[in-house]
């Protein structure tokens, strides 16, 4: 079902617009002639290059950029680069590119967790019994030390495995041991956070790795490092810093901005400087300032992962996801969008400044012209937040001609990997018994993640099919990043779409109170569900390895190079993943048969490929057919209540007399 839309204004072309509210908006935006993605997607004379496309070109030299052409001789590169050789190559850089991202990323939380642990920043360790988990976790004594210290030391041995050069990582030992046996066994344990990507750029040089085998090794094992390391160590640290998710009410989507307040969009994917607007905008001197202009009070919305981030954590709104950026300053609503990196489009300069929406930068790694850049630093955070928040205020005034669209959605969203386990088991036997007995009996078929970007060359809500496809075939949706908001945009992340779910995935999660597609935050909590698909292993009955669970990954529109990270740390690690609706190794047969197929004996995981949500479906659940046929829980049992006489026969102990000490 094709779900976009098209949208025509003057004498313009019509162009493909993915959602109602961005129509709307664009309908009716103050400003004529803004240009979005969807115009430039729209207007562009040529397709994209298919040698691109299926990883075929090479430009790792300047005797090239060559065009492979598989199985052609005479269309190998200059130096005799073949398309397996050249297709290995560029996806390892994507991973590695991916992966720096999310490292980055969390090397700035350590840093500002750090600070916050020596008294150094405005924030605080705010849940002490996680910093003791985690604590626990990588091997650090606990007895009778202060929060504060504890912290530290979490803060300085979690530091050291950035720059580590040899050993492994810590959190890697959270894996069920057949999974890190395998890993030693195939030399991809990885050794140090940085460690891994500076050896992709190595091998993928000109002249040195040229086995596309041996290539693939070190994507998987610098994915490895993202996803059981990097990824890991943020959303854990920024758990300890910020507080753990529980559900939480909010809304999203463009209709979130509001007439009477300063409008605020926090745009990008590190939670330090959202974290600190937060606070600063509930400040007694910044509601002052408010009031002076007219306003009644700060409106923080969030964009793209910053926005899930935020909606976990204190339930602000989100006003889009990636394909919304622009659209969101099209209303001529927004005093100020703050960005900090990642998935920030240039664009939105030229978006913002037609009205009086002043852009600002935060990061040093990311500057775009045309804004104005505040350097963030978590020491003087507060002090910079607040800056920040009286220069959108002095914009309020300045808002003219506007449109700011109805529309929005309820959602709940806080599903981290604590949330799950209190909620099935309660406080004192938190587990996730229920989910393994429920997946056991047939009730749900099996877990399905739907992560990843939101992407303007897809024209279908490729998110949303797919999801709707799966709970009604009793399929428990887990979702992250730019998926999720685009999926909260239909209302599937609230109780009241149960009534869209399978029989038996209904009556489960009436029972605790979810809705049928769980919210577990940010493109990098995606470390979240690692934990998760480890916690149904450790709980038994449904074998000893991830490889073995009911369980599928999904990125139905991808569009940046952290989820393809993001996939080979789920494939490495045992699950099957599906991208589309193209793959960057297609223009190789070799490297293709490798992904899709040789994967799967090597990993237990592999990829797949498929193009539109009826195909996604149809892969996601066979796979979850299949695990379940291989652990002989295909088939439904009728249950049976046992009388005493069965119970006799069963040759099991005597059940004691009534007492307080005795166990049935």
């Amino acid at each position: 079902m094709d779900t976009s839309r098209r949208f025509k204004k003057g004498n313009e072309s019509e162009v493909l617009i993915q959602t109602e509210t961005n129509r709307e908006v664009l309908k009716n935006a103050p400003v004529e002639n803004i240009v979005t993605a969807a115009h430039r997607v729209a207007g562009r004379s040529v397709e994209p290059c298919l040698f691109g496309q299926g990883g075929t070109c090479c430009r790792n030299c300047n005797m090239g950029p060559c065009q492979i052409i598989d199985g052609v001789e005479q269309m190998i590169g200059v130096c005799g680069a073949d398309a397996s050789t050249v297709a290995a190559r560029n996806f390892a850089r994507i991973v590695a590119g991916g992966a720096a991202s999310h490292m980055d990323h969390a090397r700035g939380v350590v840093m500002a967790f750090l600070a916050t642990a020596k008294g150094e920043a405005p924030y605080e360790i705010k849940d002490g019994i996680k910093l003791r988990q985690v604590a626990m976790s990588i091997g650090i004594d606990v007895a009778e030390k202060s929060k504060e210290d504890l912290a530290i030391e979490v803060g300085e041995k979690l530091m050291a495995e950035f720059g580590q050069q040899e050993g492994g990582l810590s959190f890697v030992k959270r894996a069920p041991k057949p999974r890190q046996e395998l890993w030693k066994k195939l030399g991809i344990g990885p050794r140090g956070v940085d460690r891994e990507i500076t050896e992709i750029m190595h091998r993928t040089h000109m002249g040195v790795d040229q086995h596309y085998e041996n290539l693939l090794f070190q994507a998987a094992r610098t994915a490895l490092a993202d996803g059981w390391g990097a990824s890991m160590i943020a959303t854990e640290l920024s758990d300890v810093m910020f507080g753990t998710p529980v559900p939480i009410r909010s809304r999203v989507d463009i209709g979130v901005l509001k007439e009477d307040e300063v409008n605020v969009t926090v745009h990008g994917h590190e939670p330090i400087l959202a974290e600190a607007l937060g606070m600063a905008a509930r400040d007694p001197e910044i509601l002052e300032e408010c009031k002076k202009v007219g306003a009644k009070g700060i409106n923080l919305a969030g964009v793209c992962c910053t926005g899930n981030e935020i909606l976990m954590r204190k339930g602000f709104p989100i006003a889009g996801s990636f394909i919304q950026q622009e659209v969101v300053l099209a209303t001529g609503a927004v005093e100020a969008m703050v960005v900090d990196v990642q998935c920030i489009m240039q664009n939105v300069s030229r978006v913002a400044e037609q009205f009086h929406t002043e852009l600002i930068t935060t990061s040093d790694k990311a500057k775009i012209p045309g804004a104005t850049h505040i350097s963030f630093d978590e020491h003087r955070a507060l002090d910079i937040a607040k800056e920040i928040l009286k220069r959108a205020i002095k914009k309020f005034p300045e808002r003219g001609k506007h449109f700011v669209p109805v529309r929005s959605m309820d959602v709940v969203a806080g599903f981290s990997h604590e949330t799950i386990n209190y909620m099935l088991g309660g406080r004192f036997r938190a587990s996730y018994k229920p989910l393994n007995d429920n997946i056991i009996n047939g009730r749900i078929r099996g877990v399905a993640a739907i992560v990843g970007c939101d992407n303007y060359r897809v024209t279908e809500e490729m998110h949303v099919e797919i999801a709707k496809e799966l709970i009604a075939n009793d399929v428990l949706v887990l979702v992250t990043g730019c998926a999720a908001t685009s999926i909260g945009r239909t209302g599937l992340l609230s109780p009241e779409a149960l009534d869209q779910a399978g029989p038996g995935l209904r009556e489960v999660l009436e029972a605790v109170g979810c809705p049928p597609v769980l919210h577990m935050g940010s493109c990098v909590d995606n470390s979240r569900i690692l934990i998760a698909a480890t916690e149904m292993v450790r709980t038994g009955g449904l074998g000893e390895d991830i490889y073995q669970l009911p369980a599928v990954g999904a990125a139905p529109q991808w569009m940046s190079e952290k989820a393809v990270a993001i996939g080979q740390y789920f494939v490495s690690s045992g699950v099957d993943v599906v991208f589309g609706p193209t793959f960057p190794i297609t223009g190789s047969k070799v490297v293709s048969d490798y992904c899709f197929n040789k994967m799967k004996d090597v990993y237990g995981g592999s990829w797949h490929l498929a193009k539109k949500p009826s195909e996604f479906v149809n892969i996601m659940v066979d796979t979850i057919n299949q695990a379940r046929k291989d652990l002989g829980i295909d088939k439904k049992k009728e249950r049976v209540l046992f009388d005493m006489a069965m119970r006799r026969e069963l040759g099991s102990p005597a059940i004691p007399d009534a007492g307080c000490g005795g166990h049935a």
